[in-house]
């Protein structure tokens, strides 16, 4: 989960601003938490405190009006409905929030099911379910079965039809201003970022050098490589620097619930 929250962070202040350049700083005054960390936040309160998904999204959702970036248009229209109702959306906003089940699930039927239910809330298109349940079971895969990277890449494309493209494609694609805010696009790009990369901070970098969506794309990403690499303990702190106390609390929780999940990773 707060690989999540650093890639959130961190690609927070190039999704719609300067284009990142090689060796850019991590963290900078400009950063800040965005959607993607609260969202996240919605659905590791709902496991962890019995809530349903969609109660969970909109009251954090609301509590949190204006973040960085905003809420995207279908989704502030979501949040904002008297009765809210699913949006048939493929939106890459359900992949970015699901980290917390990928975690707090051991069984993969569970880990599936309960990806597919917190997507569904909002983004009920079969695209935007997969998204969701792609990464958590990866983040399942990793982190119980210790598959390797390649291992994780053949089951991706089996299980859910995603063939990762190379990173070359990515970063033109980039370079061309395009904006990658659907599933389909930004689950490849993201995961490919973790398989080219050869530690947590190097995931971070690699999602962000791509450009198009970084906050959401670094946030999937580092959600991916926290079950993988070690964060190193000067990120943790410095990102949970930038959140509100609400926000510290449920990741207390979250950590305390996985703990016996948590030791030194040995790769």
């Amino acid at each position: 989960m707060i690989g999540a929250i650093i890639g959130d962070i961190v690609g927070s202040r190039f999704e719609f601003g300067a284009v990142p350049q090689k060796d850019f700083e991590l963290f900078t005054p400009d950063c800040s938490y965005t959607d993607d960390t609260i969202c996240t936040m919605a659905i590791a309160d709902a496991v962890l405190n019995e809530r349903d998904y969609q109660e969970s999204l909109l009251d954090w959702c609301r509590r949190y009006p204006d973040p960085m970036g905003g809420y995207g248009n279908r989704f502030y229209q979501w949040i904002n409905a008297d009765n809210p109702v699913p949006m048939n959306s493929f939106g890459n906003g359900s992949a970015m929030r699901v980290s917390p089940i990928g975690w707090l699930f051991d069984e993969w039927e569970d880990v599936v099911e309960e990806a597919k239910k917190s997507a569904m809330v909002s983004h009920n298109h079969p695209e935007g379910i997969k998204g969701a349940q792609c990464i958590a079971e990866t983040i399942c895969w990793l982190r119980l079965m210790r598959f390797s990277k390649a291992d994780v890449e053949r089951k991706v494309e089996k299980f859910f039809g995603y063939e990762l493209p190379p990173m070359r494609d990515i970063k033109k694609i980039g370079s061309e201003g395009h904006f990658d805010a659907t599933c389909q696009e930004t689950v490849p790009m993201a995961l490919r970022c973790f398989m080219d990369a050869n530690s947590f901070e190097d995931t971070i970098r690699l999602a962000v050098l791509c450009d198009g969506d970084t906050d959401t794309k670094a946030c999937i990403a580092g959600s991916v490589a926290e079950a993988y690499y070690p964060v190193p303990e000067w990120m943790i702190e410095k990102a949970i620097s930038y959140l509100p106390d609400d926000m510290l609390n449920i990741l207390g929780q979250f950590y305390e619930r996985i703990q016996d999940s948590c030791g030194p990773k040995k790769r």
